[in-house]
């Protein structure tokens, strides 16, 4: 881009666009890593912080088949791990070389259920370096549409989006503004592969039985989609997965002119049940021999042309759209919602952490005034304690305002011990724009604002397993602590509070809303917590 084009653009602005102009001069780069259950997907992205955009500068792919799991334990394999591993380490350095400010990694549907999951995840940790989410099926699906919204322009016409993954298939009912319906089923083209294909040319008794227990399994996702669509409303319907693509290839490459790209090819019905029948009569060297497929996507083509098939079919649609964006873009996309570069557009996504709260707040009847209030206080302690209460660098504030919001959510069920019916609530509600990880922190926050400190033998601690993410555990619970030691009473009487710290005293002062409001409560309650930040912090907590 010339000076001039620059300058031009510049000019439409407004101070705080500039400033982040001048702030990032450098290129961005960002790095996602998506870790399916056939394969491992890298994409390296430029971003643009003038426009809020961004440009995919490499993507690499390594059929690493992390799903061929043991089948009498379903754990991961030490050959399937070491796949993973091999190709993270390429991948890694590949980002390395661009300088990437970040590297987000998804783990999907194969570690999800794989019963060593967990020691995947710690191995690559302790050997890479690496921090890889495991996310839901539900964030899989969140993510999935932010990457096709990213390369699609929506408008106000919904969309219903199939990404048909190994282990899993996800339809997305969304518009611009929002994603309506976000919905994850355990079937995917390997898992079908593995567990009713043996390679064989399959009979149409077997093809027919297969057809059935796609559609048994789709049919209540497929219903919720349609359920959310309005009477006058025509979606797109969009794809997209490794399957969808290698269809759109095959097809385009037996029509006269074939497609470099598939972004926005339109994909028939019709062709596809041509392409699918001709598949099903072939062995699979055959198929193998097709330019269009690899020797893995040969293998397991046929199951995933029977989910989409199927798919199309129980939506009624005659054509679709390809979207060659799916959840590694996604992960860009979110990355890039939480530093700031995208609004507008995004309103909705960039406050996806805030709704999905909210909407755990009203399913479990909590006073959202009371909780606002807490929040308010944690968030104030929190930043007027760093370095003092705390050594966080901007993680532990964000969850543990959400922790904050929804430490008495418990008492849905019982006020006796309610903190750890609000850890098995949050722990086991959706909370989306969260990674697991940050789920689990978030719920043990909740569990520790009161009564005893974290113990090896709790469960709540023991889903923490890293030591930076115990630390954020261990001192956002102490500042949620304090928080609600001055929130006894039924309406909230405390205004504001400032906080002094003079080593080894940190002092606490009160402001009521009214002048001679008496916080005698407040007080003894505070000081009930001076022992606890003695014994952790080293300060005597003073209340004034």
């Amino acid at each position: 881009m010339t000076n001039k084009e620059l300058s031009s653009i510049a000019s439409r602005l407004d101070n705080q666009q500039i400033f982040q102009l001048e702030k990032y001069d450098d290129p961005i780069y960002i790095a996602a890593i998506d870790i399916g259950t056939n394969s491992t997907h890298l994409v390296v992205a430029l971003i643009n912080p003038l426009l809020n955009t961004f440009t995919i500068e490499i993507a690499e792919k390594s059929a690493t088949r992390l799903g061929e799991r043991d089948p009498e334990s379903g754990e991961l394999t030490d050959k399937a791990i070491n796949r993973v591993i091999e190709t993270l380490i390429r991948f890694k350095e590949l980002a390395s070389s661009y300088k990437v400010r970040e590297i987000r990694i998804a783990a999907t549907s194969a570690v999800r259920e794989a019963p060593n999951g967990q020691n995947f995840l710690d191995k690559v940790k302790e050997e890479l370096g690496l921090c890889i989410d495991l996310i839901s099926g539900t964030e899989e699906a969140r993510l999935i549409y932010l990457g096709v919204l990213s390369g699609m322009q929506f408008e106000e016409i919904p969309h219903i989006i199939i990404d048909i993954g190994g282990g899993s298939t996800e339809l997305i009912l969304a518009d611009s503004n929002d994603a309506r319906a976000l919905t994850s089923t355990k079937i995917g083209a390997v898992r079908l592969q593995r567990d009713f294909i043996k390679n064989e040319i399959l009979s149409m008794q077997k093809i027919e039985f297969l057809k059935a227990y796609i559609q048994g399994s789709l049919e209540q996702a497929v219903d919720k989609i349609i359920g959310r669509i309005q009477p006058n409303e025509l979606p797109i319907i969009v794809a997209t997965s490794g399957t969808a693509m290698a269809i759109g290839t095959l097809i385009s490459n037996e029509e006269a002119t074939k497609n470099s790209r598939l972004q926005g090819y339109k994909l028939y019905k019709n062709k596809l049940d041509y392409i699918l029948n001709k598949l099903i009569d072939m062995t699979l060297e055959q198929r193998k021999k097709l330019p269009a497929l690899n020797e893995r996507r040969a293998e397991i083509i046929i199951p995933g042309a029977l989910i989409l098939e199927t798919a199309m079919r129980l939506l009624r649609a005659e054509h679709l759209i390809l979207s060659e964006r799916a959840l590694r873009e996604g992960l860009i996309v979110d990355w890039m919602i939480k530093n700031g570069f995208l609004e507008n557009r995004f309103s909705y996504q960039k406050s996806i952490r805030e709704r999905t709260v909210i909407h755990q707040l009203e399913r479990f009847a909590v006073d959202r005034k009371r909780a606002e209030s807490v929040a308010n206080n944690a968030l104030t302690l929190y930043d007027l304690t760093k370095n003092y209460l705390h050594t966080d660098k901007g993680l532990g504030r964000e969850l543990l305002w959400a922790a904050a919001m929804l430490h008495s959510c418990g008492k849905h069920i019982n006020r006796s011990a309610y903190h750890k019916h609000s850890w098995y609530l949050i722990r086991n509600s959706e909370l989306l724009g969260y990674s697991q990880s940050e789920h689990l922190i978030v719920a043990a926050i909740a569990r520790y604002h009161r009564r005893s400190l974290p113990k090896k033998r709790h469960e709540a601690w023991q889903t923490i397993t890293t030591k930076d993410h115990r630390t954020i555990v261990e001192e956002m619970s102490i500042i949620l602590r304090l928080a609600t030691s001055i929130d006894k009473r039924p309406e909230p009487v405390v205004s504001a509070l400032t906080v002094k710290v003079s080593s080894p005293k940190l002092i606490i002062k009160l402001i009521p809303f009214h002048e001679k409001q008496n916080l005698s409560l407040e007080n003894w309650n505070l000081k009930n917590c001076a022992s606890l930040i003695k014994e952790v912090k080293g300060l005597e907590l003073i209340v004034e």
